[in-house]
């Protein structure tokens, strides 16, 4: 299959791709909503949920937006290059998901935890914080900044 037929393909198949799919397909994080299938044998989401996933594409671009600087990129005009993108998916999600059991006055997990469920982790954080300019930005930058992705294998 071509890589054009397999992107017209995906498209038909999976009309709601989820906005963290390198971060869940990486198993970085998870979320209740999610769907997994399997497609010219490559691993796809897709969420159940279309509000959540709107809701979820406002938060990442926020994200993607202040990480700007510390990423040092000029501009974001969507997905940017596979590790980047995994580090700000996974990264954000990590420590928002830390900040939010920190204020619950739970243990706050390292930022090599999976987040455990995006979609709840966003809801919690929107419940606490109103609304998603208000989210704590600079601790989720910290976060992705500090994010370590697995380490590579070593040869033998």
């Amino acid at each position: 299959m071509d890589e054009d037929q397999y992107r017209n393909t995906y498209k038909t198949l999976n009309p709601n791709r989820c906005i963290f799919e390198k971060a869940i397909t990486n198993q970085r994080c998870d979320c209740e909503l999610k769907r997994k299938f399997i497609l010219a044998s490559r691993e796809c989401v897709a969420c159940e949920s279309e509000t959540a996933m709107q809701q979820c594409t406002a938060v990442l671009n926020s994200i993607r937006n202040n990480a700007r600087f510390s990423l040092k990129v000029v501009s974001i005009d969507g997905p940017m290059p596979h590790n980047k993108e995994l580090q700000v998916q996974a990264g954000g999600m990590q420590a928002l998901q830390a900040l939010l059991n920190e204020d619950e006055n739970q243990t706050a997990k390292a930022n090599t935890a999976p987040a455990d469920n995006i979609h709840q982790t966003m809801q919690s954080a929107l419940r606490r914080y109103g609304k998603i300019e208000t989210l704590p930005y600079g601790e989720i930058v910290k976060g992705i900044v500090s994010y370590q992705s697995r380490p590579k294998r070593r040869k033998k």
